[in-house]
């Protein structure tokens, strides 16, 4: 007879029926299904602005550099050795002012000796002279012959000579002496000294000693294209007889500062340049406090038309996709809808839409990394600054299409 076991046999699995087993797996499954899905996520919240319609004027900019209206470069005109530098390098001179002096001494001793020699012959001129008169009378009475009188006349001719000679002589001698003290040749600021005390300079020098440049005005050159100058070639012939394109261009700065004294371009080039395709236009602007120095980099602006009634949005709201650019469209159910679009001028913060939208459509501005094609959005009207763009004077206006020509600053004017 088998011991009885210490440890309980577990409790027999209940048994239900076949049928009932069915039931229970069904109300089991109907209950996960009664659970019920997650909620979906809101739709992305995005900004949007209003295509609208506006004149545009069309703004082109130029790289340029500033140079003096004068930039005169000082040269020594007689060969000699430098003594003394009599001005301070960057200082504000004016015209006739002393800058340097070559050592006098062997041209004021050739001026001395010329005017010897002056001297002299003027001595020889008079003693042929009195001898003419003195046989002006003989000649008549036969006591001088002919022949005598004659050599005397022509001993004056060529005594007379040699005084105009000497003469000339002594004053190149003394013209050489002056060019010993070198002055500045026109008003304005003085650069640097390129040559040291005690060195030898003379007119063959390849680099001049130093430079003046007259700096009220100033000026700034800058190269139109080829094809803006065909494109605008009628106000540019204008432009060549009254002397200067009408209306004003304003100087931005390398600080992206505009500066305050509006300008006036003016026609420079005598023709395109072969080798690049530009022609040279320059820009005069006041400079009464030398605030502009020369090879300054600066920006030509000038205003060269208007687009009327052109649809602008903010450049914000651009989707650039490999250098094509699109626009996020919300249409009436709020879905996004992706268009290419052909782009203008710009102006500020905005830019024309030449094709792609219609005035009134709704383009995101802010949030167009959350847009996608056909998706539904929550779409909020974006604050002024944002629609509209924060007008900022120094904004280069960026030239989404061919530019057109420079030099056309007056297009407002009606040119």
């Amino acid at each position: 007879m088998r011991p009885p076991s210490l440890v309980s046999p577990p409790p027999a699995a209940a048994s239900f029926p076949r049928g009932r087993r069915w039931i229970a797996t069904f109300a089991f499954v109907a209950m996960a299904c009664g659970a019920g899905e997650p909620p979906k996520p809101p739709p992305p919240e995005v900004l949007v602005t209003d295509v609208v319609s506006r004149d545009v004027p069309v703004v082109l900019e130029w790289l340029g550099t500033t140079g003096g209206s004068v930039d005169a470069t000082v040269r020594a005109q007689v060969t000699g050795y430098l003594v003394s530098r009599d001005y301070q390098e960057g200082q504000i001179v004016k015209q006739g002012a002393l800058l340097f002096r070559i050592d006098p001494r062997p041209f004021q001793a050739a001026l001395d000796q010329a005017n010897g020699d002056l001297r002299r012959t003027e001595a020889e001129l008079e003693r042929n002279h009195l001898d003419v008169v003195r046989y002006t009378p003989l000649v008549k009475e036969g006591a001088v012959s002919q022949q005598e009188y004659d050599n005397a006349v022509q001993r004056e001719r060529g005594a007379a000579a040699s005084v105009q000679k000497a003469r000339a002589t002594a004053e190149k001698a003394k013209i050489d002496l002056g060019f010993t003290r070198i002055l500045s040749p026109v008003d304005g600021i003085v650069g640097v000294a390129q040559k040291q005390l005690g060195d030898l300079v003379g007119p063959s020098d390849p680099n001049p000693l130093t430079t003046v440049s007259q700096l009220d005005p100033i000026r700034v050159s800058f190269q139109v294209s080829e094809q803006q100058y065909l494109q605008y070639s009628q106000r540019i012939a204008k432009a060549v007889q009254r002397g200067y394109f009408e209306g004003p261009v304003q100087l931005v700065l390398a600080d992206g500062s505009v500066y305050p004294h509006p300008g006036r371009a003016y026609p420079a080039g005598l023709g395109v340049d072969p080798r690049t395709g530009t022609i040279t236009v320059k820009a005069e602007f006041p400079n009464p406090d030398n605030m502009i120095r020369p090879g300054q980099y600066a920006r030509v602006r000038a205003e060269t038309d208007v687009v009327k009634d052109a649809l602008v949005v903010p450049q914000r709201a651009l989707i650039d996709l490999q250098g094509r650019k699109q626009l996020a469209v919300v249409g009436p159910e709020d879905k996004v809808e992706i268009r290419n679009v052909e782009l203008g001028p710009t102006w500020q913060a905005l830019v024309v839409v030449q094709k792609g939208v219609s005035a009134g459509d709704r383009v995101i501005v802010e949030g167009t990394q959350k847009a996608r094609a056909g998706i539904v959005v929550a779409p909020k009207p974006a604050p002024p600054e944002i629609a509209q763009g924060a007008p900022s004077e120094a904004a280069p206006p960026a030239q989404a299409v061919p530019s057109p020509p420079p030099a056309a600053p007056a297009a407002k004017a009606g040119t």
